[in-house]
């Protein structure tokens, strides 16, 4: 089940780190490099990060996120997680298509990920978000952007 979720809630905040940080640690493996910003989160950085999440569970247990921030008819998917003991199974796709039925028809989504990432821009990518850019953030380090326009 998806349901919207309140970050600014100390408890929710604790439920959505403890699935972040291991979901977060498996890309900083794959793109070598240890430093992202959802690894460096804290509960009160993701109480006071303003974006509006949204929450798969399986019974009671949280297994996996989405989060965005809308602006201007955009909806720019800030996280994407699902626990690693939970990979395989289809919700980062489901989790996605929630989040797309909310945006309506009139809203791009636009996210970026790690370019050595190879499953997440395979995923944008099948789910159809086109590349939009890549920035160099220091040597060795890119990131790749893209856009999904429904209009």
């Amino acid at each position: 089940m998806i349901k919207a979720i309140d970050i600014t809630v100390e408890a929710t905040a604790e439920e959505v780190l403890r699935i972040q940080l291991p979901s977060y640690r498996v890309e900083a493996e794959l793109i070598s490099f240890d430093r992202i910003p959802p690894l460096l989160d804290s509960v009160s950085t993701l109480q006071a990060c303003g974006e509006t999440f949204y929450g798969y569970y399986v019974g009671e247990e949280l297994c996996g996120a989405i989060s965005c921030k809308r602006e201007d008819g955009i909806a720019d998917i800030h996280r994407l997680m699902v626990h690693p003991e939970y990979f395989r199974k289809g919700i980062a796709g489901q989790l996605l298509a929630h989040l797309e039925a909310l945006a309506g028809d009139r809203t791009a989504l636009v996210v970026a990920t790690g370019s050595k990432n190879l499953p997440a821009v395979r995923f944008y990518k099948q789910n159809g978000f086109v590349e939009t850019g890549v920035v160099e953030v220091e040597e060795g380090l890119s990131i790749t952007t893209f856009m999904k326009s429904k209009v």
